[in-house]
């Protein structure tokens, strides 16, 4: 397996501002490179479907281990959630705008969230993502994660959930697992990411959406 499930369960569970852990080097930095190397071609800002674009090999066994049984019991038991059964919404991000990493806390209807960064070393003092201790303040933060490469990020999703980032611009990528309430509304986020993604497709034919780092 590519992840490393051990690492994963070995780490505490932080609850401090809410239940989250950060697991460095969940995938091994040879797996992390041929991710990359396979990731999708998108060349535009925003979350999009895995299906949105062309991706490889290396690339496609990671998402199947990221929505792996195993992978989905490691997390119900660490957040202390039954997820059977929950429908997963996957999305990933290539590039990322200046105007992203407001801060939010996630919608109601996901029950828990994974992020693993493929990205090269981590140098920029923006795009590290903040776990909040309020949906006012950047600087209020109990922890902050390089999105460095093989990097997980995991965290039950509730009302005081706050993350975020100082702004970056350029290429960002990561792949987010959210963990469903149900599948209507999964099915009706991956239709609403599959249209966004569409129009956004359509304006970089005309030149637009298309970032410039």
């Amino acid at each position: 397996m590519l992840l490393d499930l051990g690492a994963f369960r070995a780490t505490p569970l932080t609850t401090d501002p809410y239940p989250h852990l950060v697991v460095p080097g969940f995938l091994a930095p040879s797996a992390v490179n041929a991710a990359i190397h396979d990731f999708p071609q998108l060349k535009m800002p925003g979350l999009f479907l895995p299906e949105a674009a062309e991706y490889g090999r290396a690339f496609g066994r990671l998402l199947e281990e990221m929505e792996s049984p195993e992978l989905r019991r490691a997390v119900g038991e660490k957040l202390g959630l039954d997820l059977t059964d929950r429908p997963t919404l996957v999305t990933v991000r290539s590039r990322c705008q200046e105007r992203d990493g407001r801060i939010h806390a996630d919608s109601k209807f996901k029950l828990a969230t994974l992020l693993l960064y493929l990205n090269e070393p981590w140098e920029a003092d923006g795009g590290r993502l903040r776990i909040l201790r309020s949906g006012e303040d950047i600087e209020d933060y109990a922890a902050e994660v390089p999105p460095a490469g093989g990097t997980l990020v995991c965290f039950k999703v509730q009302a005081d959930s706050w993350h975020g980032h100082k702004p970056f611009l350029g290429t960002r990528r990561y792949i987010m697992v959210n963990y469903c309430q149900d599948a209507a509304v999964r099915d009706s986020e991956a239709a609403r990411h599959r249209l966004s993604g569409q129009v956004k497709k359509l304006g970089r034919v005309f030149g637009l959406g298309t970032a410039t780092a």
